[in-house]
């Protein structure tokens, strides 16, 4: 369903002349599974998430979402794919049906078939007493569940929740894995970004660390925990962001002492 290979996402930058956001990364997700996406602000994970979902385009290496290339057949993958995010604006004059309707309809459903997705989809979530509610007036959890509503409506085989819980209170954030994990018990193929771990170690079947742009480890929660030795997972996450860190503050205090002994070997 989803399969990333060596991606690479870099940009000009005045001081170090590169930034590498994404350094060679890859991962793969198939149907029925949640991949979670780790890392701390900065990590790399937006950047390849607005890859998958063609907002960005890669420097180098390859993504396909349902067998379409991001770069070449980008409208095919935005058929392909939902977008759920913590930050995606609610229009506050429409009621909930209409919005989920707007969305439906820039998908190209066809009346018939819109109508049967959003009967079909305000049940499932549990939405038909928010159907004539205007978005100006809905709380944040009923503003989330539209947001849910209008990426599934067009029943894309792949589903991205970008920090999807960030912000919400305790029970809806609650209710929102819940629907996650239904989703995935229909069949669809789940990217779950977040930094908080008790999401992760209750949602997801494999994880990948981001940090600085590069993949630090890929596997199911088991195997990290062996292959590191430690069966707290959040403990586990942050000792290889530190190790991370120290190994690269090491290669920087290298560079510098060849660099020195360079400049004096000249003078």
């Amino acid at each position: 369903m989803v399969e990333v290979d060596q991606l690479t996402k870099s940009y000009p930058d005045l001081q170090t002349g590169k930034f590498v956001a994404l350094d060679h990364i890859s991962f793969s997700v198939g149907e029925g599974e949640i991949f979670g996406l780790l890392g701390p602000n900065g990590a790399g994970k937006t950047t390849a998430l607005r890859i998958l979902s063609t907002v960005l385009k890669p420097t180098s290496g390859t993504a396909s979402i349902n067998g379409f290339d991001v770069t070449t057949h980008p409208y095919e993958v935005r058929h392909s794919i939902g977008f759920v995010s913590n930050n995606t604006a609610i229009y506050e004059r429409m009621t909930a049906w209409e919005m989920v309707e707007y969305f439906g309809k820039l998908y190209g459903l066809e009346q018939e078939r819109l109508e049967q997705r959003m009967e079909t989809v305000f049940s499932q979530l549990q939405m038909n007493e928010i159907r004539d509610i205007a978005g100006a007036r809905m709380s944040t959890g009923m503003q989330q569940k539209v947001n849910i509503a209008r990426a599934i409506v067009h029943d894309p085989p792949v589903l991205v929740f970008d920090e999807a819980s960030l912000g919400l209170d305790v029970l809806v954030a609650r209710a929102l894995l819940e629907i996650i994990s239904k989703l995935r018990d229909e069949g669809k193929c789940i990217i779950f970004s977040t930094h908080i771990m008790r999401e992760v170690e209750r949602l997801c079947d494999r994880v990948g660390i981001l940090h600085r742009g590069k993949m630090l480890a890929y596997g199911t929660l088991e195997e990290l925990a062996e292959q590191e030795q430690e069966s707290d997972f959040e403990e586990l996450f942050f000792r290889m962001l530190k190790d991370s860190d120290a190994k690269r503050e090491a290669a920087e205090g290298d560079k510098n002492v060849v660099k020195t002994v360079s400049l004096w070997g000249n003078a």
